[in-house]
C-alpha cells in the first residue's frame, strides 16, 4: 500500500451551493496528487483537518478534470463541518477511489436510472455521461423518489432533463401538499408502469438500502436479469483501499470493489444490516 493513497492533500474549495436545507454541493480543485480522473459513480474521501474524514461520490462531469464537485448532506460532524466550509478554504483530499457505474459495457442497451433521496448524487455523474454520449445508449429513463416536494434534488436541472425529447424523468414523492401536481408513491411502485424492454435494460440503483432491495424486487419481476441491476451501496468506509475491513461485505469489500456492485454479487447480503 502506498503510503500517499493514505495521506489527503490539501485542496481550495472553488464554490459552494445550498441545494436543500441541509444539503450543499461543493466545487473544488482537483489537485495534484490524484490517481487519475473521476469516473462517473466513484468517490473520494474529503478530510476536513482536525474533525475527521468521510467518502463522498463524484456528483459532477467528470470530464472537468481540473475540478471536482461533491454533493454533501450535513448529519454528522465531518460533514456538517464539510458543508459548511466557505470558498478558499482548504479541505484534504484522497481518491478517486472504487468501482463506478457500467457505463461502457450499457453501450447498446436502453438505461434505467433509479434514485432515490440524496442517491441523485452519485447517478448524476452518470446522466452527465449519457447525455454527452447520447448516441451510444438507447432509451434513457430516470427514476426519482424522494420523501416530500421539498426534499427534491437539483430541481432546476431536473426539469431541464425532462425537457429533453430523448430523456424521460419520472419524479415521485411520499409525501405532498395541494400544490404538488406531480406522482404520488414509492419508486418501486412505477417500475411496472414503464413499459420498457426488461431484456435490453441496465439498471442503475442509488439510495437507501430498503428502496434499494424493493426497486430490484420490481425490476425482477418485470424481467431484468440480475446480473444487469447495479447497486450503489454506501457502506462504512474509512481507509477506502480494502485494508481497516469496516466496509466488509461479506467477501466484498465495497471500498475497492464497489461502491457500485452487479446485484447477483450482493443478493445474499443486501438484506444485512450494516454495523
Amino acid at each position: 500500500m502506498s503510503d500517499d493513497l493514505m495521506v489527503p492533500e490539501p485542496v481550495r474549495v472553488l464554490s459552494r451551493q445550498q441545494e436543500l436545507e441541509t444539503t450543499w454541493t461543493l466545487e473544488l480543485e482537483a489537485g495534484q496528487a490524484s490517481r487519475g480522473p473521476c469516473l462517473p459513480g466513484q468517490f473520494n474521501m474529503l478530510y476536513v483537518f482536525g474533525v475527521g474524514e468521510v467518502p463522498i461520490s463524484v456528483s459532477g462531469d467528470t470530464v472537468q478534470s481540473e475540478t471536482l464537485v461533491h454533493t454533501v448532506r450535513a448529519v454528522g460532524p465531518v460533514s456538517r463541518k464539510l458543508a459548511a466550509l466557505k470558498p478558499m478554504e482548504i479541505v484534504g483530499l484522497r481518491g478517486p477511489f472504487g468501482v463506478g457505474w457500467p457505463m461502457t459495457q450499457s453501450e447498446g442497451s436502453d438505461l434505467l436510472i433509479v434514485a432515490g433521496g440524496l442517491g441523485l448524487a452519485p447517478l448524476r455523474s452518470a446522466v452527465y455521461h449519457v447525455l454527452r454520449n447520447r448516441e451510444k445508449y438507447g432509451r434513457i429513463i430516470l427514476l426519482y423518489g424522494t420523501r416530500s416536494p421539498n426534499d427534491i434534488l437539483y430541481s432546476p436541472q431536473l426539469e431541464e432533463w425532462n425537457q429533453r425529447p430523448d430523456f424521460e424523468v419520472h419524479i415521485t414523492v411520499d409525501h405532498a401538499d395541494s400544490d404538488w401536481q406531480g406522482m404520488i408513491g414509492v419508486v418501486p411502485a412505477l417500475v411496472p408502469t414503464l413499459g420498457f424492454d426488461p431484456e435490453d435494460t441496465v439498471a442503475m440503483v442509488c439510495g437507501p438500502e430498503i428502496m434499494m432491495r424493493f426497486t430490484v424486487n420490481a425490476l425482477r419481476d418485470a424481467g431484468v436479469e440480475d446480473e444487469a441491476i447495479f447497486l450503489s451501496m454506501e457502506r462504512n468506509m474509512k481507509c477506502a483501499l480494502g485494508h481497516c475491513g469496516h466496509c466488509q461485505f461479506g467477501a466484498t469489500f465495497v471500498c475497492k470493489d464497489g461502491p457500485v456492485l452487479p446485484f447477483d454479487r450482493v443478493r445474499g447480503l443486501l438484506s444485512l444490516k450494516e454495523f
